[in-house]
């Protein structure tokens, strides 16, 4: 079966960075689309960025500028550079792997990320 595991999260200042990375084990397809998605107390769970095998990749319009999303296909990795952290970034992080030619979608265990003074 399918695992990711997440790494990177902790705590940071407003306007300072912080790198997570998440990694798949299993059986991976070689067309698949990973992603982060992030969810705060009492809200919904959002969408973050996704990047496809191609590196085709799609942002929050909240992250946009300030948010990186790249891949290693080698090593079934997914990162994420957070830059310009705000205090409404603070949230639990979850990698995300979608494997379309099978429907079937696979989480991370989720890392949490804290931006505060």
């Amino acid at each position: 079966q399918v695992q990711l595991v997440e790494s990177g999260g902790g705590l940071v200042q407003p306007g300072g960075s912080l790198r997570l990375s998440c990694t798949a084990s299993g059986t991976i397809f070689s067309l698949n689309v990973m992603g982060w998605y992030r969810q705060a107390p009492g809200k919904q769970r959002e969408l973050v960025a996704t990047i496809t095998t191609s590196g085709s990749t799609n942002y929050a319009d909240s992250v946009k500028g300030r948010f990186t999303i790249s891949r290693d296909n080698a090593k079934n990795t997914v990162y994420l550079q957070m830059n310009s952290l705000k205090p409404e970034d603070t949230a639990v992080y979850y990698c995300k792997l979608d494997l379309a030619i099978i429907t079937k979608n696979y989480w991370g265990q989720g890392t949490q990320v804290t931006v505060s003074a």
